[in-house]
């Protein structure tokens, strides 16, 4: 039989570690398997990850040799920070003569409050850059250990273009066998304070994470699989396990993040709002044009250099338990069935609550008892969930994850119904709309906050929880939704099929062409070191003239190429998806561009009316979602002169300053930001380089004025 290469993700969650195994060809689940999280296990997360791994082994019948990639998400870093779990850190602090005085300061870090009562506080010394040698360097580092850090910060004024002086630090830890986290690795961004900052989160988690990746891989290597390790980012990609070793920062949030990806490669998504629903709390953010949304991340009120999902966290789920007080429900969690240790009644016998009593309990000893249990006649206890009221009222339909019986639910809502005085329905469809009342206004905010069209936005529901609170949601705020397809391991999924990402930042007065070059190359570099097939990278650029902060962003795939074994979608295919998304017959659009590897879809409309625009690849993805656009082509030799003319134009005829995407192969030039002309078109006479001067160009571009 012919071997049947294979990728497996795993998803480490706050209760289950799950696993799936996936065909690379296809993307065909062929297995999954969960465990609970290990977070008491000496070994920590690492032993559920060694052990849901080898189990979805032998399920599937995969042999580890057709394992082609492995990677898995992780709470470690998160958790950590959120509950203080942070190694004590020393920060040596480097710059030359004329700048110490104000590099003293900024190199000195204050506490960074973690937890309620967990601060981590760096301890600091500073030495001038002309005093600096392997002496000094020595004596620093001995006196930061003797005040107790367990890891180093090496951080220099000008580290970024000069890194010498924190290489000479980190031969001095070395020597003392202490870790050691340098400042330009984290960051190459100006900035001595913020890049400081983020060295000493970093270095905070270092210790444990190393010992996480070293015990993950020795039990990945002795179970006979060769393939590359890689862990998740925070961004959306997965990085190797030796970079996860230097810069454990970087997979913070990684668990959204894997959700993300998932939903970016299972489902035909460029714009909507994910929503993952989990037991306890809902992970919500943004996805514009095949892209998350991405900020710094911000540690104990801090900003950091570390990029990651723009996500917002809303203490309401699937698993969230009702509270009752004076008749009235008066909150929707935040703890849930899981904390409580009780099982949903949703997912009991209906029989279970004929002679059913409402009983108020306390999930935990200091949690105020108005938590809702219905204890049944053989004196078991269900917790009344949000699930239960979805359930009760049909949202959970047949297929959810989150279905399970109706008439359970039923059964074991008419106690708080008649505490309520009211029906079973409308005692149901108050808990629900409790929970909506705290998610509603993050979505809202996020469709104000980065410009969505509400005509094209979609709730997309992931999680095991989606069916009991998205659907309702959607309701609520009059937008369509989507259950991903296996969304109980959507983030297992997204681990298993997501690509190796690298950033690279500079900050660039005046971007020339060789500059752009160079931050192109390095980011290409960074991922094909990483294990990223060449052939398989893409780099996107983007320079905000605001900050001067140019952004290399380079994505390949790790292994094989995934594109080889799966049919491309015809053009029919392609027309019938946009029609779909843009809720139009498909006789109402059409081809009108294309680069042999994007079909350009658009919608007929009469004179001054709003034309629609889909780019589809050739999975059939949306990688760009307009409600409103122009296209235009040309040969990639008239390419810049094309761009200047169509921004002209559009400035010209009283619109705003144009948006622009420009298709070139299987590759999108974003020009949304607001760039000026001149950096526009060096940023595109840079990505035209190489380009068979007769290649089809198509640009896609709004912001004209509809008469």
């Amino acid at each position: 039989m012919a071997q049947r290469a294979c990728r497996i993700g795993i998803d480490v969650g706050g209760t289950f570690t799950k696993a799936v195994v996936v065909d690379d060809a296809t993307h065909e689940v062929l297995g999954r398997h969960a465990v609970l999280t290990t977070h008491a296990d000496a070994r920590g997360v690492a032993a559920g990850v060694v052990e849901v791994f080898r189990a979805v082994l032998h399920r599937s019948g995969v042999d580890p040799g057709d394992v082609v990639f492995l990677a898995h998400s992780t709470t470690q870093a998160t958790n950590a920070l959120l509950e203080g779990d942070v190694a004590p850190v020393g920060v040596v602090g480097i710059a030359g003569e004329l700048v110490s005085a104000l590099a003293r300061e900024q190199s000195r870090v204050g506490a960074i409050e973690l937890a309620p009562g967990r601060v981590l506080q760096p301890a600091h010394r500073f030495v001038t850059a002309e005093a600096l040698d392997a002496e000094t360097a020595r004596v620093a580092v001995e006196a930061l250990c003797a005040e107790g850090a367990r890891v180093i910060v090496a951080t220099s004024a000008f580290g970024v273009d000069d890194s010498s002086g924190e290489a000479a630090i980190r031969a001095a830890a070395g020597a003392l066998g202490v870790p050691v986290t340098c400042g330009h690795e984290i960051s190459s961004l100006y900035g001595l304070a913020a890049r400081t900052r983020t060295a000493v989160v970093n270095a905070g988690i270092l210790p444990r994470m190393i010992e996480t990746a070293l015990s993950t891989e020795a039990s990945v290597r002795a179970a006979g699989i060769d393939a590359p390790l890689m862990v998740m980012r925070g961004d959306g990609g997965v990085m190797g396990i030796e970079e996860m070793r230097r810069r454990p920062a970087m997979t913070m949030l990684s668990g959204p993040a894997a959700s993300v990806a998932g939903a970016l490669m299972h489902l035909r998504l460029s714009d909507g709002l994910y929503f993952e629903v989990g037991g306890t709390s809902t992970n919500i953010g943004v996805i514009r044009n095949g892209r998350p949304a991405l900020k710094y991340a911000r540690v104990g009120g801090h900003e950091t250099h570390v990029r990651s999902l723009d996500v917002r966290v809303v203490g309401v789920a699937g698993g969230s338990m009702v509270r009752l007080r004076d008749g009235r429900i008066v909150d929707v969690g935040p703890r849930s069935a899981h904390i409580a240790g009780l099982p949903y009644a949703a997912f009991a016998e209906a029989d279970a609550f004929a002679e059913a009593r409402l009983e108020c309990v306390s999930p935990r000893p200091d949690d105020p008892a108005d938590y809702v249990a219905i204890r049944g006649a053989d004196g078991r206890h269900h917790a009344l969930t949000v699930t239960c009221a979805a359930n009760a009222l049909g949202y959970a339909r047949p297929g959810m994850h989150a279905h399970g019986n109706p008439d359970a639910a039923r059964a074991a809502l008419a106690p708080v119904a008649v505490a309520l005085g009211c029906s079973i329905e409308q005692a149901a469809g108050q808990i629900l709309e409790r929970a909506a009342d705290k998610v509603v206004p993050v979505l809202g905010q996020l469709v104000a906050e980065y410009g969505l069209d509400r005509d094209q936005a979609v709730i997309v529901g992931e999680g095991g929880g989606a069916g009991a609170l998205a659907p309702y949601v959607a309701e609520c705020m009059g937008l369509p939704f989507t259950i991903s397809r296996d969304a109980e391991v959507i983030s297992s999924i997204g681990v298993a099929l997501a690509l190796v990402h690298e950033v690279v930042e500079r900050i660039v007065a005046d971007p020339d062409p060789e500059a752009l070059r160079a931050v192109r190359q390095e980011a290409f570099d960074a991922v094909v070191r990483q294990g990223a097939a060449p052939e398989t990278v893409d780099v996107t650029i983007e320079i905000d003239p605001h900050s001067q902060r140019v952004r290399a962003t380079a994505r390949g795939a790790c292994g094989m190429e995934t594109r080889a074994g799966r049919r491309a979608v015809s053009e029919a295919e392609a027309c019938a998806i946009a029609a779909e998304s843009m809720m139009l017959p498909v006789h109402r659009v059409r081809r009108v561009a294309g680069t042999g590897q994007l079909f350009v879809i658009q919608a007929e409309a009469p004179d001054g009316q709003r034309r629609p625009v889909r780019v589809i690849d050739l999975e059939g993805t949306i990688r760009v979602q307009w409600s409103d656009a122009e296209v235009a082509m040309a040969p990639a030799r008239e390419g810049a002169e094309r761009l200047a003319r169509l921004w002209e134009g559009v400035v010209a005829d009283g619109g705003r300053r144009p948006e622009m995407i420009v298709l070139m192969g299987g590759h999108l030039l974003d020009l949304t930001a607001p760039l000026p002309l001149d950096q526009a078109l060096g940023l595109a006479r840079l990505e035209f380089e190489g380009l068979d001067p007769d290649s089809s160009l198509v640009f896609v571009v709004a912001g004209r004025q509809r008469r």
